[in-house]
């Protein structure tokens, strides 16, 4: 067993192993800004307002879709009080996982993991199918080429794969400054609406609770919370963050409160550009188009073709956050014996999950080329880049996370409770098991109305098999742990412990060696 240690001063709070960089992230690399710039580009604004609102707008016709990001807001801030302070104990790159782990056992640790490779692995796949048809449409309109959509998928799988193996900094200002002018192009949207409303003036119906009604209520929350994701995946970094137990929990609440704030403001700007009565039948005709279009009305045909780029550079960014997430989720299982040996080591130079960062790429290349295969319709048709692997594959991602969520809010209840702390977080364990409520309430009205998502009819079995893979996925994993309790105990006991198994490691071994005659 190699002894080599790495530690460096307990002032830089670093985060490391004694087996040297191979098996350690490397620390300080992400500050607020960073950290916050980072998990916000998983949620794209533009990719939201012009991808998301419209399908929830239309194919579920729910009007009142500003009010619900206000709700969820609330809702993700319940779940941030528990969830923060389990980042203040527990620094991992497992994050969801980890936490389960440590709160409802090694066993319920190894199903989260699997669920979260899945998960975020569908949401990244779902990007890359829109990504695929806006590029192709550019294509199509400035240049008059014909391309399929899935070769701009490809293209920007291999753009994501080098920016993987960088460093973790590096990302964060290419996400920064992709994020800051996709906010920028929004909010001057925004404004120009209310400077120029649509025919029913500055209409605030969308605030109203009534409505919110529709056939696809329960998908449209799923929705919903896909654009909020990104503000759980700041745990994800810790490792990487100088000062984690500050920072973290900082990054969470901050990018709740905007996210929520944000999004309301520019659901309810397209509410009044085109006017609550009409938002539905418009959003039905337009589809993604519909952001282009009330903007070219009010700030003409170049500001929409600026939009049009950064459309496509917003989900660029939201692909590489995704990506950063699983690899890291990947480089955690294998520091812990979950996934092969190989898969917990980083780069020497920017101290990047190589491995788990190649696998991820493999994975999507793979999830391309199958929707690709499937694809029999004409050029341009949107149905299998955009219905299904947009539409599908985000939202059975976003009911993973939505089931990480409640197990992890039901994970800091346990583990204050278990270490007789449960007085003193009190609060937050109250606020865990609110979240717990809404989070599972959410995830059963999404099953349930998953059919109108897909627009399947009563005896369709997509309506099942679909949400029905995250609950393989967590049930496979948790299969999984218990054949590892079983074999391999001495992983199945490293499961949520990150670096702390190796440092409990390294004190056997020093305990053994001063033992041991010379």
């Amino acid at each position: 067993m190699s002894t080599g240690s790495s530690s460096t001063s307990s002032s830089t709070r670093e985060i490391n192993t004694y087996k040297g960089h191979e098996r350690a992230l490397r620390a300080n690399r992400l500050g607020t800004v960073g950290l916050l710039l980072s998990v916000m580009a998983a949620s794209a604004p533009m990719l939201v307002v012009a991808g998301l609102m419209p399908s929830v707008f239309g194919v579920m016709g729910i009007v009142g879709q500003p009010l619900l990001y206000l709700i969820l807001g609330a809702i993700l801030m319940l779940f941030s009080f528990g969830y923060a302070e389990m980042s203040r104990h527990i620094h991992n790159a497992g994050a969801f996982y980890a936490y389960i782990a440590r709160g409802l056992g090694p066993t319920f640790g190894a199903g989260a993991s699997i669920l979260a490779l899945v998960a975020y692995s569908s949401m990244q796949f779902a990007v890359y199918g829109l990504l695929g048809f806006e590029v192709s449409a550019i294509f199509d309109q400035f240049l008059g080429l014909v391309v399929p959509w899935w070769v701009p998928a490809f293209a920007a799988c291999a753009g994501i794969a080098v920016l993987g193996w960088l460093k973790i900094d590096l990302n964060a200002k290419v996400l920064g400054v992709l994020l800051a002018i996709e906010c920028i192009l929004v909010v001057i949207f925004d404004i120009a609406v209310v400077a120029e409303p649509g025919p029913e003036g500055l209409s605030m119906a969308a605030f109203d609770p009534a409505s919110l009604t529709g056939a696809g209520l329960g998908t449209a929350l799923c929705f919903c919370v896909a654009a909020f994701v990104g503000c759980e995946q700041a745990p994800v970094y810790a490792e990487e963050t100088s000062r984690p137990h500050i920072v973290v929990s900082r990054v969470m609440f901050l990018a709740v409160g905007y996210a929520s704030a944000f999004l309301a403001l520019s659901a309810w700007a397209l509410t009044v550009a085109a006017g609550p009565g009409s938002i539905v039948n418009l959003s039905v005709e337009q589809g993604p188009g519909l952001l282009f279009g009330l903007t070219e009305a009010r700030l003409g045909g170049t500001f929409t073709d600026l939009l049009h780029i950064l459309f496509v550079t917003g989900m660029f960014a939201a692909l590489l956050s995704f990506h950063n997430v699983v690899a890291r989720y990947a480089f955690a299982m294998g520091r812990e014996g979950l996934l092969p040996e190989s898969f917990g080591r980083t780069t020497r130079k920017s101290g990047a999950p190589a491995y788990g960062s190649v696998l991820q790429t493999l994975i999507s290349v793979a999830a391309i080329a199958a929707f690709a295969l499937t694809d029999d319709k004409p050029h341009g048709d949107p149905t299998v880049p955009v219905l299904r692997q947009f539409t599908w594959m985000g939202s059975v991602g976003a009911l993973g996370v939505i089931t990480l969520m409640a197990l992890a809010s039901l994970a800091v209840i346990v583990f204050f409770v278990r270490r007789g702390a449960g007085r003193t977080h009190a609060p937050r364990l109250i606020s865990s098991g609110l979240a717990i409520v809404a989070l599972v309430t959410i995830a059963f009205y999404t099953v349930k109305d998953f059919g109108v998502l897909i627009d399947a009819g009563p005896g369709s079995v997509l309506r099942w098999i679909l949400p029905g893979l995250m609950g393989l996925a967590l049930v496979g994993g948790l299969v999984y742990g218990l054949v590892l309790r079983s074999v391999k105990p001495e992983v199945h006991a490293r499961i949520g412990l990150g670096n702390e198994a190796f440092q409990l490691d390294k004190a056997v071994a020093e305990a053994e060696s001063e033992r041991t005659p010379v």
